[in-house]
């Protein structure tokens, strides 16, 4: 998954060409998931080629990279729907999706925060245990 911005114009962005199953290897979550998150309205319009199969357009792939970073936040699906309808509506929900980012950065600083301090206590229990194993071993068990 790419975290480089995107350049928006380029030519084709929008045309549905990748399968699902690429889609699926694109973002690392199944195709049940991705048909999923369609029903739900989390993709919107996504193609279908002449047999009625789901194309994947670059584009939908920038977006299923996107929500994939923010279901690793932790966002709830009803906080991603949310997130997409804002970005439907327009320019307007600007400030309502900045306010939405700017919680959920903070839950995340939050959270990696404990993970440090649970990294610190594995630490601290791992130099204990290395301790005691080196004085279990035979050339240390003689002195």
């Amino acid at each position: 998954m790419s975290l480089s911005a995107p350049n928006r114009d380029e030519p084709g962005r929008d045309v549905p060409r990748h399968t699902i199953s690429a889609a699926a290897r694109h973002c690392g979550l199944s195709q049940d998931t991705l048909r999923w998150y369609e029903r739900i309205g989390l993709l919107s319009h996504i193609g279908r080629d002449h047999t009625g199969k789901r194309r994947f357009s670059d584009r939908d792939l920038d977006w299923l990279t996107l929500i994939t970073r923010l279901r690793t936040t932790g966002m709830s699906v009803a906080d991603m729907i949310r997130y997409a309808e804002l970005v439907r509506a327009g320019e307007s929900t600007i400030p309502e999706r900045l306010a939405m980012f700017r919680a959920t950065r903070t839950e995340v600083l939050d959270r990696i925060a404990e993970l440090q301090q649970t990294v610190a206590v594995l630490d601290y229990k791992i130099s204990i245990y290395e301790e005691q194993t080196a004085a279990l071993t035979p050339d240390n068990a003689a002195s």
